[in-house]
């Protein structure tokens, strides 16, 4: 008995030290061949990690396949505009000025989030191609021995800049770093081992994820970094999403890595069968042709250039780059206006500031479940790979980013972003005459935009990003919900084993001992509106009943819009109401059209959501930016995100809710408009193994911001300029 003991005890211990040598190599660290770049081909593993076990291998860059896409290549990357993102060899200056900072020398630190320091708004908008650029910057947030520090790095001299350090009630973005070793750490663990065992479970097919811990009022949330381990078997199926381990979770501390709790409260669930359960076209029974293959051919070519990371298209110009954090940033957005060939400002700055995805569970392994993804995890750092005719059609630009690891050192995310045009047989603008005017007139324009995408991959999910640029001014910023569900495991294997409401699923049942728990996703965005230059104004278009007075006329009511210009912050706050319409129009008050009208664009929302969440409920006390729709504030460089710089554990001290009570003047001042889409999401069994893309967008449209329909000038499709393709096999 006691040889049988000792050899269990042996193999344990084997297997602890096996998993962490074979954890140790795969961190993140500095090439040992001297490399400044780490080596992210679209096909390295450390560069497509998705919050698991996944390798890193060191060296030089590799030339990307052979292809006849056109891609920027961001590794040779030099800036040539102020607003450029950083460079590997920015990003490994910063990275040795770092290694020297006094406060760094003596103890272990990190960097969450390096990204360009940018010159205020007033140099950009005054910068010319062919100026010298402005003093090139990098802006760092860095965490040592439980303090945050905000650091700017001159690149040109090497001098730190102390911008703030101190405790604060969270702590930064999560490098990769933290989430792995954060998920490894339960392995050295015995009693999580052998709980996995007694769950029939074998180590070699565990996949644990990182799930953020949130914030719920507990002392020792404000003395530790803290995060949750929820593991999953992946015997059967590439979807082990669908095969959890139910109620075991562990609580980790992400600097120590020490294995403070562990909760196993779902002993007696059964993980769910791995049957009909892969996604993956190779896993399919039966394959199935619903559609020939599309494509839309240019045969003279797409109409828009990059030029490093200026996008001209028809009559847009914008500078686009990746993000870390936010993934993608589009700034100096202008138009051309066609009747006096100017090129007219609309938007300073625009990206994803915040998402905030509350699951709607309150039991012990769930509660906790309320991520905010970009300040938590990174939008941009889980943006994966785009791919080839399937994310992105033939002829798209694709564009790479530099991040870099919590050591400061670089590497490249191959095809994050595409560029393309689309066309998907929409109308421009169209009239024709009814034959008893006498006119035989028939004019129709063809609708082409032009997309900018990014899909981000956090663990199960898959968020698509479109910015989506029309000739005629408008603006359509588009979210996409696809991936796979946070599911959880019951006994129930049908709905007639429930008896309600004592059995409340807080979902559905999707498949036997599969439940789709009930959530939300909102998407805040920061929309930096500068119409026509810097100083504008925010105005409620209310429209209102309005009865007639007895004689006036035979109609009894009609409506009438009401202006109304918001002087403080606290006017603009907006929540939308069906039976209440309004537009909301943010104009330039200095600048009129000939007829007398403040030229301006407005925000033109579709399907969308309104948190429910009590506000003292701690996850909504962290995302009360979500408790309006629409916010406006003054321009601030420190108020970017919506969930405050700090988002880890926060306590909602410090986000765009908190901003706004201050309640300052916005009329006729620099201004940032703020949206939050949001989606109610009732799992259904459609959504299994896997979702089908659900979409909401809202628009930026203009109103009186030019003289006359802007697209009048474009001309039709003729049947010569486009080739005449003959089918491969008749579908007949």
């Amino acid at each position: 008995m006691e040889g049988r003991r000792f050899l269990r005890n042996l193999f344990l211990i084997f297997t602890v030290v096996l998993l962490a040598v074979f954890t140790l190599q795969r961190l993140p660290s500095t090439p040992s061949n001297g490399a400044d770049l780490l080596d992210c081909a679209t096909n390295s593993p450390w560069c497509t990690f998705k919050n698991r076990f996944q390798a890193k291998t060191n060296g030089l860059l590799k030339n990307p396949p052979k292809s006849t896409r056109r891609r920027h290549d961001a590794a040779s990357d030099v800036p040539r505009h102020p607003l450029d993102p950083l460079t590997v060899q920015e990003l490994n200056k910063v990275r040795d000025v770092m290694k020297s900072y006094p406060p760094f020398t003596a103890t272990p630190y990190a960097l969450h989030y390096i990204t360009l320091d940018e010159p205020e708004k007033r140099v950009v908008s005054g910068w010319k191609t062919g100026d010298p650029l402005p003093t090139r910057k990098a802006s760092v947030v860095a965490r040592a021995a439980g303090v945050s520090h905000e650091l700017s790095v001159d690149l040109e001299t090497g001098e730190v800049s102390v911008l703030n350090t101190g405790r604060h009630s969270g702590s930064p973005m999560l490098t990769l770093e933290d989430l792995t070793t954060a998920t490894a750490a339960p392995l050295a663990n015995a009693k999580f081992n052998r709980t996995i065992r007694e769950r029939g479970v074998d180590i070699a097919d565990l996949a644990c994820l990182p799930v953020s811990s949130g914030w719920y009022e507990r002392e020792m949330e404000d003395k530790r970094r803290l995060i949750k381990i929820q593991c999953y078997t992946m015997k059967g199926t590439a979807n082990f999403y669908m095969r959890p381990i139910e109620g075991l979770t562990v609580l980790i501390d992400l600097d120590t890595k020490e294995v403070i709790e562990i909760s196993d409260q779902g002993k007696t669930i059964p993980i769910p069968n791995a049957a009909n359960t892969d996604y993956r076209y190779s896993a399919q029974n039966e394959k199935v042709k619903f559609i020939n293959p599309i494509s839309i051919e240019q045969p003279m070519g797409p109409s828009f250039t990059v030029e490093g990371h200026l996008v001209k298209w028809a009559n847009w110009e914008f500078h686009l780059k990746p993000d870390s954090r936010a993934g993608v940033i589009i700034s100096r957005a202008m138009v051309r206006d066609p009747g006096t060939g100017e090129m007219r400002s609309v938007m300073y700055k625009g990206f994803t500031s915040e998402l905030f995805v509350p699951y709607m569970d309150p039991t012990d392994a769930w509660y906790f479940k309320t991520y905010m993804d970009a300040g938590e995890y990174g939008f941009g750092l889980q943006a994966m790979p785009l791919d080839p005719l399937n994310d992105c059609p033939r002829n798209a630009y694709y564009m790479d980013a530099v991040f870099s690891a919590a050591d400061g050192t670089p590497y490249v995310r191959s095809n994050m972003i595409c560029v393309f045009e689309s066309y998907a047989g929409d109308i421009g603008w169209r009239h024709s005459e009814c034959p008893i005017t006498g006119m035989d007139i028939r004019e129709a324009r063809p609708k082409v935009t032009l997309v900018v995408r990014m899909a981000a991959s956090v663990a199960n999910y898959d968020y698509i990003v479109d910015w989506e640029f029309q000739t005629d001014g408008l603006i359509r910023i588009k979210v996409g919900l696809s991936g796979i569900l946070m599911v959880k495991a019951t006994p129930y294997v049908n709905m007639n084993q429930v008896n309600q409401p004592e059995d409340y699923l807080y979902g559905t049942l999707l498949s036997e001992n599969v439940i789709g728990v009930i959530h939300d996703h909102y998407v805040t965005f920061h929309l930096d509106m500068d119409m026509d230059g810097a100083n504008n104004s925010f105005v409620k278009v209310n429209l209102q009943n309005h009865r007639t007075s007895p004689g006036e006329s035979p109609r009894r009511s009609y409506l009438k819009a009401v202006r109304s210009v918001a002087k403080t912050e606290k006017d603009a706050q907006i929540k939308l109401k069906l039976y209440d319409p309004s537009e909301f129009h943010v104009i330039n008050p200095n600048k009129m059209t000939r007829v007398g009208n403040p030229v301006g664009y407005k925000i033109v929302p579709a399907g969308t959501a309104a948190s429910l969440l009590d506000h003292d409920d701690p996850p909504q006390m962290r995302g009360a930016f979500t408790d309006n729709q629409i916010w406006v504030t003054p321009y601030n460089r420190s108020e970017q995100w919506a969930g405050g710089l700090y988002v880890y554990q926060s306590h909602g001290d410090d986000t765009l809710a908190v901003w706004s009570e201050r309640d300052r003047e916005i009329e006729n001042k620099d201004i940032v408009l703020w949206y939050t889409l949001g989606f109610h999401h009732i799992p259904c069994q459609e959504d299994f193994p896997i979702m089908p893309t659900v979409t909401s967008s809202f628009d930026l449209k203009p109103v009186n911001f030019f003289e006359s329909n802007p697209i009048l000038g474009i001309p039709p499709n003729q049947e010569k300029d486009l080739p005449v393709c003959k089918a491969a096999a008749s579908s007949a």
